[in-house]
């Protein structure tokens, strides 16, 4: 047993020495490591920081990337993918390239389209039938408004809504430099059958004013469920009147009363249609034949009326009495340069 004893306790201390040696060992390695010279590692120097986009109060600074567009910024921008043209105006150019720096302005930037030049003016254009094959005075062939809107489109024209020409009337909002109105008078069939199609087709809002005792829904004249096709699809329906009589002068022996009357009977019951059948607010007159006065104009602003519209040619600045807006009519024997006389958009000051 005392062997036994003697070669376990032998063992033990073996081992402790062993470990003491291993330590003392591993700490003179270690403390020689400390004191010898350390090889150092170059690093990478860090990579500059790309900013792509500055955002502050009244713009953001914007370095183009691959995959940008006007529309695509326009929606990140300015939440209206519409409003592309407020990017390429301010900053003069068609389209986008990546690495390019550009500016969106976030407000409004140039109402009323003033400039030290001059100032901006909107033309409105009046239609009334339309034909496939033939053409009048007051009736325009398919293929003649067809290659129209196609004149639009092709030289960089926006066609904007009366909401929007309101807007810029009134020294609110901003619209593009190149903006036109598009507006078709009466009722006939012919709008739902060849205009519409085509509006459709170049997605261009319009107003139709219709007057509402032509409303029958015979061959030549539409029906209330095609105006209603049409205004859930970009075309606005407003006022011309009840039976399209002249709202300016009197008829025959007709006493003032009697006028005064018809003129209010006029306005009322056709917005009162309007307004049941669409189930919408009526804003915007086309006076029948373009005559109005200064008792028609209040009147229409006692009705709530924003704004009226003649036949008389010329284009709109923003300083232009909204109840007598100018409006030209687009007749069916007009070339195309007879066309694009009617598309002035900008008046100088010289």
């Amino acid at each position: 047993m005392k062997f036994r004893r003697d070669k376990l306790l032998c063992s033990f201390s073996f081992r402790g020495r062993c470990i003491r040696i291993f330590l003392a060992a591993f700490s003179c390695f270690a403390l020689v490591s400390c004191a010898m010279p350390q090889k150092r590692v170059a690093l990478p120097p860090p990579k500059p920081r790309i900013i792509n986009t500055r955002v502050f109060a009244d713009f953001a600074a914007v370095i183009v990337q691959p995959k940008d567009t006007l529309t695509s910024l326009a929606g990140k921008y300015l939440h209206d993918a519409s409003k592309g043209w407020v990017i390429a105006e301010f900053n003069e150019v068609n389209e986008l390239k990546p690495g390019q720096a550009i500016i969106i302005p976030l407000r409004p930037y140039n109402r009323g389209g003033l400039s030290p030049n001059g100032y901006q003016t909107v033309p409105v254009l009046c239609y009334h039938k339309f034909s496939k094959t033939i053409s009048d005075r007051m009736t325009v062939r398919a293929k003649d408004f067809e290659g129209q809107m196609r004149f639009l489109r092709e030289n960089g024209y926006h066609v904007i809504s009366l909401d929007q020409l309101f807007g810029f009337l009134t020294f609110k909002n901003q619209i593009p430099k190149k903006s036109v109105v598009i507006t078709i008078d009466d009722g006939w069939r012919s709008t739902y059958d060849i205009a519409y199609p085509i509006l459709k087709q170049y997605n261009y809002p319009a107003t139709l004013f219709v007057y509402t005792n032509l409303i029958t829904g015979n061959s030549k004249t539409l029906s209330w469920d095609l105006i209603r096709v049409m205004y859930r699809n970009g075309i606005d329906m407003e006022c011309h009147t009840k039976t399209h009589r002249s709202l300016h002068w009197k008829r025959g022996d007709e006493s003032f009363r009697q006028y005064f009357d018809a003129v209010q009977a006029e306005l009322n019951e056709s917005t009162r249609v309007l307004k049941k059948k669409l189930n919408k607010e009526i804003h915007y007159l086309a006076y029948p034949y373009g005559d109005t006065s200064h008792l028609v104009i209040a009147l229409l602003k006692e009705k709530g009326f924003r704004a009226a519209l003649t036949v008389k040619r010329g284009t709109n600045p923003f300083f232009q009495n909204r109840y007598r807006l100018y409006r030209s009519m687009i007749y069916g024997n007009y070339t195309l340069n007879d066309f694009k006389r009617n598309l002035k958009v900008f008046a100088s000051f010289r």
